[in-house]
């Protein structure tokens, strides 16, 4: 699907399934994407990450549910 003047009638079953696909992706992206993104770190979580980020203690997806009370 090329050429941005195909109609909807000429698309094969395939293309129009892309199509779809692509249209429900983008629309979840922005109703489900991060608000934060992009926004400024304060301070206290900069040097928390950069904390985490050097220390070379780390624990499992498990640990972590486990600590939340989520199950997989």
């Amino acid at each position: 699907m090329s050429d941005p003047t195909t109609s909807l009638s000429n698309l094969t079953l395939a293309e129009l399934k892309n199509l779809v696909e692509g249209i429900v992706d983008d629309r979840l992206r922005t109703l489900l994407g991060d608000p934060d993104l992009g926004a400024p770190l304060g301070e206290s979580v900069r040097d928390r990450l950069k904390q985490s980020l050097t220390s070379t203690e780390r624990i499992t997806g498990d640990e972590v549910a486990d600590k939340l009370g989520l199950r997989w």
